[in-house]
């Protein structure tokens, strides 16, 4: 008989000494020293630990942990070897070197490994970790790969905020070496720069400069200020998204975008003619005429781009610091949301002032139904874009803007014979409503819509990882 079979078969001792060769065989090859009490070795119990596999092959959830040496024959086996040996050369009493205490490194890697389940993970995630600047942007990692409170609980965590403070810890940095300005988010966070500032408050001073310019001057010159105002405010609105912290790598919203602040410019007026038989000549940048235009809610829209930069900048600060207070993936969500509707809030209030204060200083109504509900959406549209989710506002943007084309469409077909049943439903909502009705009830539901995805998008921890530094 012979192999492991052999090893555990009791057999009276063939020689006189206190060991045979048999059992000196053993220790010197460290068969007794690999084996518990239970005749499962080491390595098996490595194995185990690391595939998850229990006793009897059952599996079980997460790393298994370390078994301890049982007080069994190989462990007394390994105790008088030890007991008989020199510790410093590994040499017993007989002058016979024995190394049954030592294990073979690859079974030692597998323990090693299997009582630090975290490494393997570190492992699969190094890229991660190493260009993480702070744990929330590892969590926010980690719950992009699927990896729950749950999940966290296998490694010995008891949330994934845990985990990644562990991992963010353990991976090796230059702490001598200052990391460049630009790649720390805390450093972009800490209060807005002049640059920022100007930028911010650059489509309104400009938006203003051309309203005056409109109310200052007359036919051609009139003509010539509106396309250099529109120029000039369109610039500067698109240098200000590229930097601070309402910028975005993808840039899929900015036709439609364009297209309802046009409507918000010509569509009231164009609606209010045509279901009266108009309109009867172009627009001449005046509210009273032949196409009125509305500009005290354009206005206000530009004017508000930078509280619109500071609650943005408001919200991804806070949703960065909750990383200190939160203690597992929901109650991190339980926390951003108050802080989502708040800022959302905010910026509502401040654009309900401008829009009041607009309409009072040009002498035209206010706009607040279509105003508020257009700032709504363009603000929901833009967060969800900054933070990697530009899929549904491309969509509610889209359906927004074909909607508000659509409802002058079917004023115009209706005039033809037999169509007139086209321009009923809008006829009968600008009847009620007035022109302002067709915009705020679009828009509004698409902002309605954008919120309550918002609510569920911009509350996960991995909308917050960051990924490019902001230029």
């Amino acid at each position: 008989m012979s192999g492991l079979g052999e090893l555990d078969r009791p057999e009276t001792p063939r020689s006189p000494g206190a060991w045979d060769e048999r059992s000196r065989t053993s220790l010197a090859h460290g068969t007794y020293g690999t084996y518990g009490a239970d005749g499962a070795s080491d390595a098996d119990t490595a194995l185990g630990a690391e595939t998850g596999a229990g006793d009897g092959g059952r599996p079980v959830e997460g790393p298994a942990p370390v078994e301890e040496w049982s007080p069994g024959e190989g462990a007394r086996l390994r105790d008088g070897a030890a007991r008989d040996g020199a510790v410093g050369d590994g040499a017993g009493r007989d002058g016979v070197v024995r190394d049954g205490g030592r294990k073979s490194p690859s079974v030692s890697a597998a323990r090693r490994s299997a009582a630090d389940p975290v490494k393997g993970l570190l492992h699969r995630h190094r890229e991660l970790c190493e260009r993480a600047v702070d744990p929330l942007e590892i969590a926010a990692g980690l719950e992009a790969h699927g990896v729950t409170d749950r999940t966290a609980a296998r490694f010995r965590h008891r949330d994934v905020f845990s985990l990644a403070e562990e991992m963010y810890a353990r991976v090796p940095r230059d702490r001598d070496t200052p990391a460049h300005p630009g790649d720390d988010p805390a450093s972009r966070l800490r209060g807005p720069r002049t640059a920022g500032v100007v930028l911010a408050l650059l489509p309104g001073v400009l938006c203003a400069a051309a309203v005056a310019g409109l109310r200052l001057t007359e036919g051609r010159p009139r003509l010539i200020v509106a396309v250099v105002g529109v120029l000039a405010v369109s610039l500067a609105l698109g240098a200000a998204l590229r930097r601070g912290p309402l910028s975005a790598a993808t840039r899929t919203t900015g036709t439609w975008t364009c297209w309802l602040v046009g409507y918000a410019v010509l569509g009231d007026g164009l609606l209010r003619t045509a279901v009266g038989g108009g309109p009867d000549g172009l627009p001449d940048g005046t509210a009273d005429g032949p196409w009125p235009v509305t500009v005290a809610p354009v206005l206000a829209l530009a004017l508000s781009y930078a509280p619109a930069a500071g609650c943005a900048r408001l919200f991804t600060a806070g949703a960065r610091g909750k990383l200190t207070s939160s203690r597992g993936l929901a109650d991190f969500s339980a926390s951003v949301r108050p802080l989502l509707l708040g800022t959302f809030a905010l910026y509502v209030g401040a654009l309900t002032g401008l829009l009041a204060l607009t309409g009072a200083v040009l002498g035209e109504p206010a706009g607040l139904p279509q105003g508020l509900s257009l700032g709504a959406l363009l603000l929901l549209a833009r967060l969800l874009t900054v933070h990697g989710h530009a899929h549904a506002p491309t969509l509610v943007l889209t359906a927004a803007a074909a909607a508000e084309a659509v409802a002058p469409a079917t004023l115009f077909a209706g005039r033809l014979p037999g169509c007139g049943f086209l321009s009923a439903p809008v006829e009968a909502l600008v009847t009620a409503c007035g022109p302002a009705g067709v915009p705020t009830a679009v828009c509004g539901l698409g902002a309605l819509t954008l919120l309550v995805h918002a609510c569920r998008r911009l509350t996960r921890a991995s909308a917050h990882a960051t990924t490019e530094p902001t230029r």
